[in-house]
């Protein structure tokens, strides 16, 4: 069984949809919350979910490269495969990449390359784009600058605040960020450079909302 943490710095919506995702699966499990945010709501939804969470900033640790030594210890600890981003709102560094090569993956509100880093739902409405959507990719040192495994397309309509974009946009978040995981866990979706590489019957998991866990095929 592959065992997950996840790191989320808000609310904490994705978090709770993976968690949910692979209650009761043999393939993979959620095991830890990792946020950066005393008082975010995610650590409430940890709570309520029973998952362990551990809550810690760089100031408290004497800077960016203590934070992430003391990241890295907890995952050693207990013995994470892998890392889903939901929401962290910092840019990954180098010693938890060398750890977990592609095994990293982050979401993102925006058809990237477009409107990368924070506010990406208000930057979509200021450009006055007709379509916007959702990026699941594998980290790496950039920001938002992985290579891409999944996209979806999100209307934009003329009458759309933040709020309402933001909202159609994680219905889309939540059905397809944990079949994705699922996928890449299985091997059914692979990366030659930066082109992701799909089982069509695992993309139609992700696609249809079906709720089988990895492998989809």
């Amino acid at each position: 069984m592959k065992q997950m943490a996840v790191f989320a710095s808000g609310s904490g919506s994705n978090f709770e949809s993976l968690v949910k995702f692979w209650q009761d699966s043999a393939e993979a499990a959620v095991r830890l919350l990792i946020c950066d945010q005393p008082g975010a709501y995610c650590l409430q939804r940890a709570e309520s979910l029973g998952i362990p969470s551990f809550v810690g900033q760089p100031r408290q640790h004497g800077g960016k490269v203590a934070y992430e030594a003391w990241i890295l210890q907890i995952l050693q600890e207990q013995q994470i495969d892998f890392v889903v981003l939901a929401g962290y709102m910092r840019l990954v560094g180098p010693q938890l990449l060398a750890a977990y090569p592609e095994r990293i993956v982050n979401i993102h509100p925006a058809l990237l390359p477009s409107f990368p880093g924070k506010h990406a739902v208000e930057q979509a409405l200021a450009s006055g784009v007709q379509v916007s959507g959702v990026t699941i990719h594998v980290v790496d040192a950039g920001m938002d600058t992985g290579p891409i495994l999944y996209q979806e397309a999100v209307p934009v309509s003329s009458s759309d605040g933040p709020a309402d974009l933001q909202a159609r946009i994680a219905r889309v978040e939540h059905r397809a960020y944990p079949r994705v995981v699922a996928a890449y866990l299985a091997g059914d979706v692979v990366l030659e450079g930066r082109r992701a590489i799909w089982q069509p019957e695992a993309l139609g998991c992700v696609q249809e909302g079906r709720k089988e866990h990895a492998p989809c095929s």
